[in-house]
């Protein structure tokens, strides 16, 4: 796909995972097309990396950490971004290269970042003036597109939003019976607008002034199939899936639940307040706790699934993560909202394989669940 990419969302995560995909493609031979960055915000902070992004000698993502058990360190000079707008202050510019030239988007714009202000419901949504919201935003980009020809565009949440394609879609579709667009808009986006759901997966630890960032080597871009998708390049760490709840659940049941049962016993034995991870797991009782949670109750229960090999791949996978010398994650962080968190990571795992044939024995993780909330300690 040689048509331009927009992209909403200055964050570094976006920098080093879709940017850097882009342009390890191009450097492999792939057509791709320039991307624009977006701040879609209005914060004036920001003006420097926006400013930055045109910079023709690109900027930079350092790779660190552990790969394969070995520590490894690299940085690429990123080319695939050409220019940055912001959506306040050049909503003209960004609205021609919307109509015009982009094929796809891509965006990670937060948690909040689906949340629509009433001020975005209602015709003044079209009427010219730059929307609040970015469902605001993307609603009246596409309606600029569509009035001139509406070719067809590929759409790339990578909001840590579950189905965030489909959320999105329906954002969008609510925005424009609410703006009184014509009905012929609706079915344009019905068929000619590939709404996609995705995953992602990459610690981002750092950023670099005043663009850049510091990463770690794993990456992941998970996309569903569905009729009509393209893709505007191809990546090894892009996977193209039939269904994502696989990748979620090894990220989730996995990842996460380590990440919970050491901040299970982080609370239980009132441990330094600014311990990490890699600090805990230097202690060979709390890793070989973890790596029997892991061998005798998770990888057994990922088994009895039908997905023993992927949760074995995974477990080694995310340990090298844990492990990573450049990482300080601080347990106080993944302790928060402790009781919800142990709900979702490890209680729907043990319901999730409960009755499965082959399903192990879960002491272990039981015992977690079973305990009730505790205070995080000021640090």
């Amino acid at each position: 796909m040689t048509g331009r990419i927009i992209q909403f969302g200055t964050s570094r995560f976006l920098q080093a995972h879709v940017d850097l995909f882009a342009h390890e493609a191009k450097q492999a031979g792939q057509p791709v097309g320039p991307i624009t960055v977006v701040q879609a915000s209005g914060s004036g902070d920001r003006a420097g990396r926006v400013a930055a992004f045109g910079r023709p000698e690109g900027y930079p993502v350092i790779v660190r950490g552990i790969e394969n058990g070995a520590k490894i360190e690299r940085r690429v000079d990123v080319l695939s971004v050409d220019q940055g707008l912001s959506a306040a202050r050049d909503w003209e510019a960004l609205s021609a290269l919307f109509a015009g030239e982009a094929e796809a988007v891509v965006s990670n714009m937060g948690d909040a970042g689906y949340d629509v202000p009433a001020s975005d419901f209602g015709p003044a949504l079209l009427s010219g003036g730059v929307p609040l919201s970015f469902p605001g935003k993307l609603t009246a980009l596409l309606h600029a597109r569509w009035s001139t020809g509406g070719r067809a565009m590929t759409i790339l949440p990578c909001e840590l939003i579950n189905r965030n394609g489909e959320v999105l879609k329906a954002a969008v579709l609510r925005l424009a019976e609410a703006a009184q667009a014509p009905a012929g808009f609706a079915r344009w986006i019905e068929s000619d607008v590939i709404f996609a759901d995705t995953l992602v997966d990459r610690i981002v630890s750092q950023p670099i002034e005043p663009v850049g960032a510091v990463a770690e080597p794993y990456a992941l871009w998970a996309v569903q199939r569905q009729p009509g998708l393209v893709l505007p390049f191809t990546h090894p760490s892009i996977v193209l899936a039939d269904d994502l709840q696989p990748f979620e659940r090894l990220k989730l049941h996995i990842l996460n639940l380590g990440h919970t049962v050491l901040a299970d016993l982080w609370l239980r034995e009132t441990r330094a307040p600014d311990e990490t991870v890699r600090a805990i797991l230097a202690e060979d009782a709390v890793r070989g706790r973890l790596d029997g949670i892991y061998a005798d109750e998770v990888v057994p229960g990922f088994e009895a699934r039908g997905m023993g090999e992927e949760a074995r791949a995974y477990v080694a996978t995310t340990l090298d993560r844990f492990l990573n010398p450049f990482l300080d994650h601080r347990i106080a962080d993944i302790a928060q909202n402790h009781a919800a968190k142990i709900e979702r990571r490890i209680a729907a795992f043990l319901d999730w394989i409960d009755g499965v044939p082959g399903a192990p024995a879960t002491p272990l993780l039981d015992a977690v669940a079973g305990r009730s909330s505790r205070t995080v300690p000021e640090v």
